[in-house]
């Protein structure tokens, strides 16, 4: 396992990292979670994502359960708030009492004193720039959070955090966790490069798309059964991408990488990690097998012509 520094922060995540999205606290036991998670640390996964969201809290539980034995100064925690919890008219979006809630009620249930990266799930148009740094840089300096970052922010928007941040002398963000993909390139124009400019490293989320980009959906035919795209409760991201001229033009890349030597989850995840402004991609995994191959994409060797090749296909 490769490992590559937060932006341009001292603290370093493995190329590949383990998220609980759809998986743990819902689909997963709290034992395979547990399986899953011990054998990415032995692989030299350190960074694990969660948030607070994810199932009702049920995703940190589960995570929380499975690092309990594992040294923690090796663990790269990171959670999120934004969304609502509950029916509270204060128990969501950004504000001081929400994200200081939020932050100690997630602590809770991951059965920790601190989280090392707390990230703000969404942009809040209802609450001042201000008052959230504020608040997360309070909580940053009593301990409970190491770093703090964004997900899903427009560039504007972070450009403007961080000059808030600067304006107050307050801990800057250090990252933001956007959707990458070869299917899905939104970020390059704008978001990319503005957190490139403010030394923010980037973890993406779904740099599978939603497991389009691991070959078990072939054009023509109906999602296999058990998978992702045939669960509704799980599929309502990804429908889109089921179209048999999605799917044809990504067996055409799998193909392509097999003549080379590469499984597509792999060739895929390396794809997401050509570029040095991604610090890690969040996978998720239902099985060993399944954690170690894409595991495998740390560190891949592939020569430019063949991202070339790769991305005229997809065109």
């Amino acid at each position: 396992m490769n490992y590559r520094q937060l932006g341009r922060y001292g603290i370093r995540l493995s190329e590949v990292g383990l998220g609980g999205w759809l998986t743990q606290g819902r689909t997963l036991s709290d034992d395979a979670t547990t399986q899953i998670v011990h054998r990415a640390f032995e692989l030299g996964i350190n960074f694990f994502d969660t948030a607070d969201v994810y199932h009702s809290g049920a995703s940190e539980r589960s995570l929380g359960k499975a690092v309990k034995s594992l040294k923690r100064e090796d663990l790269v925690i990171a959670t999120k708030c934004y969304f609502p919890m509950s029916d509270g008219v204060n128990d969501r979006n950004l504000s001081r009492k929400h994200i200081t809630e939020s932050l100690h009620a997630s602590l809770k249930r991951l059965g920790q004193d601190y989280v090392d990266l707390y990230q703000f799930h969404r942009f809040d148009p209802t609450t001042p720039l201000d008052e959230t740094v504020r608040a997360i840089d309070d909580l940053i300096r009593q301990g409970k959070a190491l770093y703090w970052g964004v997900s899903e922010w427009p560039a504007e928007r972070i450009a403007e955090l961080v000059a808030v941040a600067k304006e107050l002398n307050a801990h800057p963000p250090v990252s933001n966790q956007p959707l990458y993909n070869m299917l899905a390139r939104g970020i390059e124009p704008h978001i990319m490069p503005t957190c490139q400019r403010n030394g923010m490293g980037l973890v993406v989320f779904s740099p599978l798309a939603q497991g389009i980009l691991t070959g078990k959906y072939a054009p023509g035919k109906p999602p296999p059964k058990g998978s992702r795209g045939a669960d509704d409760k799980s599929n309502m991201f990804m429908k889109d991408l089921l179209s048999d001229a999605t799917l044809t033009k990504v067996d055409q890349v799998r193909r392509l990488a097999a003549e080379h030597g590469f499984e597509l989850p792999r060739f895929a995840l390396a794809w997401c990690l050509r570029h040095s402004a991604v610090t890690s991609v969040i996978i998720g995994a239902t099985s060993v097998e399944q954690l170690e191959m894409n595991a495998r994409a740390s560190g891949a060797a592939v020569d430019d012509a063949l991202w070339a090749q790769a991305e005229e296909l997809l065109a």
